[in-house]
C-alpha cells in the first residue's frame, strides 16, 4: 500500500442543514471553491485551528491538525446553537499526500493532496512542506493573529466575502498594513533561542516567529512570499 497518509491529520465531518452557510459564516475564506484553506479565530482575531476544507457531497469535512481537533469541534459546537448540524471525527478517511502533483489550495508546489481510506504514513512531508517556508498547525502557528501566519500570501483569507468571526481586526491589519511579525523557517541555531516556536532538529529546521525587520539572512524567503522582509 502506498505511503500516503498525513497521520498528523484529522477529519471532523459536518454535515446537516444549510452546512455551508454555517461555515461560511465563521471562517476567513470562501467556500466558493473547494477545497480551500481557512483558519478560525477568535474574534481579536489569532488561530484557533488552520485547516483545509473539502466538500463530500452534502457534508464538509475539515482536514486539520490532528492536535487541535478537539479544540476546533468544541468551538464549532459552540456556534451551532440550536442548529440541526452534525460535527463528528471522521475516523474511515484521513488525508493522503504526495509530492507528485500541484494541487494544493495553499501553494501548488506542496505537491498533490486527496481524501481516501487510511493506508501507511507518508514519508517526507515535513521536510517537504517546511523547505517551501509554509508553516501549520497548533503547534507551528499557536495563537499568533492569522495574517502573521503567512495566511493572506498562502491563500487563506478572503477580503471580500463578508464577515468571519475575527474579520474586524483581520481586515484592519491588511488595509492598515500593520501585519509588523511574520513566521519564517530557519536553520537551527539561527534564530534567538526566545523567537524559536519549535526546533525540528533532525531536519536542521527551526520554525522562527520574527520580528520583519530582524529577519536572518539565512531565513527561507520562498517565491511565494512577495512582502518586504
Amino acid at each position: 500500500m502506498p505511503e500516503t497518509t498525513l497521520t498528523d491529520r484529522a477529519l471532523l465531518r459536518l454535515s446537516g442543514e444549510d452546512v455551508r452557510g454555517f461555515v461560511e459564516g465563521l471562517v476567513t475564506n470562501t467556500l466558493d471553491a473547494l477545497p480551500a484553506y481557512a483558519a478560525l479565530l477568535t474574534p481579536q482575531g489569532k488561530v484557533i485551528a488552520d485547516f483545509i476544507i473539502w466538500a463530500d457531497d452534502d457534508d464538509l469535512l475539515l482536514d486539520c491538525d490532528v492536535a487541535a481537533a478537539e479544540a476546533l469541534e468544541r468551538r464549532l459546537a459552540m456556534y451551532r446553537l440550536r442548529r440541526a448540524i452534525i460535527i463528528e471525527r471522521e475516523e474511515r478517511l484521513a488525508v493522503h499526500w504526495s509530492p507528485d502533483g500541484a494541487d494544493d489550495p495553499r501553494l501548488p508546489a506542496l505537491g498533490r493532496r486527496w481524501i481516501a481510506p487510511p493506508g501507511e504514513a507518508a514519508r517526507g512531508w515535513l521536510e517537504h512542506r517546511l523547505r517551501l517556508g509554509v508553516c501549520e498547525g497548533a503547534g507551528e502557528l499557536g495563537d499568533l493573529l492569522w495574517l502573521e501566519c503567512n495566511a493572506d500570501e498562502l491563500n487563506g483569507v478572503s477580503f471580500t466575502k463578508g464577515c468571519f468571526v475575527g474579520q474586524e481586526n483581520t481586515a484592519r491589519m491588511n488595509w492598515r498594513g500593520k501585519v509588523n511579525r511574520r513566521l519564517f523557517v530557519v536553520p537551527s541555531g539561527v534564530a534567538p533561542a526566545a523567537r524559536v516556536r519549535i526546533d525540528y532538529s533532525e531536519l536542521g529546521l527551526a520554525v522562527a516567529h520574527l520580528r520583519v525587520d530582524e529577519v536572518p539572512a539565512e531565513a527561507i524567503r520562498p517565491a511565494w512570499f512577495t512582502l518586504d522582509a
